[in-house]
């Protein structure tokens, strides 16, 4: 055990942000995003978090990880497809809280791929964790930043 790491991160999962390094990016998925299946011909890092919702993962990560200060939205979800743009998906604002908390950018942190080009990026990702979150259009990726001392 350690001190001051929140309990959610996984010895895995702490392993692998600390391999990260400034640029590269996680992709943490609902519990519908196809993560294993895009993780494995990519060569990405594939972890499960099953049981934890992606903004407890994003709070938590966002506690040992900085975002990156060098690019405009380090922050970036899966928009919503046109015949679910009157979905209304309430994850999206506890997002922008959570953001809030750890970049003094806020909302302006965060950005928007359309679900295809989200998936291409989410392949390029060093890491795809999948979580146990049931809300939809869920997915967020992170890019990190640099650690200063």
């Amino acid at each position: 055990m350690l001190k001051n790491i929140p309990a959610i991160l996984s010895p895995e999962l702490l392993k692998t942000l600390c391999e990260m390094g400034h640029g590269d990016r996680i992709c943490i998925g609902d519990g519908n995003f196809p993560g294993a299946s895009m993780a494995k011909p990519n060569s990405c890092v594939f972890l499960r978090a099953d049981g934890h919702g992606v903004n407890e993962l994003l709070d938590a990560i966002l506690q040992v990880m900085p975002l990156d200060a060098y690019t405009d939205t380090p922050v970036m979800l899966m928009e919503k497809m046109e015949r679910d743009r009157d979905l209304e998906i309430p994850v999206w604002k506890d997002y922008e809280r959570t953001v809030a908390r750890y970049d003094s950018r806020g909302k302006a942190a965060i950005g928007a791929y359309g679900r295809f080009e989200f998936y291409e990026q989410a392949r390029q990702c060093y890491c795809i964790l999948q979580s146990g979150e049931t809300a939809i259009y869920a997915n967020v990726i992170l890019q990190k930043g640099v650690v200063k001392g």
